[in-house]
């Protein structure tokens, strides 16, 4: 039962990294890069869709989005969906798709990212501190002697250790990315 422990809070601990990670592609670096449309919704036909699900999104060049969707009936409201979502992004309608130029990052806008970018560092790190205090919980709960708490416990706390190592790494990569010119 203890080695189930274990691997049910490596697993959530995973679950939080491989969230922080999905996250981290949605901050944009000064390039192109379609998955920082992912969070888009669109109004499509009264439903609110997915952007994904609508179009086709290319990067032809290092610092600009094509997007062409499969109903060009439904280009305004495309870019309503673009410009509604708030990611800085001005796309230009030419009738047949939806061009998105992305702008040179400014030094002050930089910095606001990599503050965004801890902040979402500091969510996965409470993620896993909160995986923690489950596991601590389910040990509890089990019938096993002193000492074989105590090491469950150890294990846990080298987890969380190894994770938050994980965690700073990751951010450490996204800062680099976010500074380079």
């Amino acid at each position: 039962m203890d080695s189930d422990i274990i691997e049910l809070t490596k697993v959530d601990m995973d679950n939080a990294i491989s969230n922080l990670e999905k996250r981290f592609t949605s901050v944009r670096a000064g390039r192109a890069n379609p998955s920082s449309l992912d969070g888009v919704k669109v109004e499509y036909y009264g439903v609110e869709t997915p952007l994904k699900q609508l179009t086709t999104i290319t990067v032809p060049e290092a610092n600009q989005l094509l997007i062409k969707p499969f109903d060009k009936s439904c280009l305004a409201d495309i870019e309503k969906g673009i410009i509604a979502a708030n990611l800085g992004y001005n796309p230009s309608n030419d009738g047949e798709t939806i061009r998105i130029v992305i702008p040179a990052l400014t030094e002050e806008r930089r910095k606001e990212l990599a503050k965004q970018v801890k902040s979402l560092a500091e969510d996965a790190k409470i993620s896993v501190r909160n995986n923690r205090h489950e596991a601590l919980n389910m040990i509890d709960k089990e019938e096993l002697s002193e000492d074989e708490k105590k090491s469950l416990e150890k294990q846990i706390q080298d987890l969380v250790n190894t994770y938050n190592k994980k965690i700073e790494e990751l951010l450490k990569a996204k800062e680099e990315e976010l500074m380079t010119i």
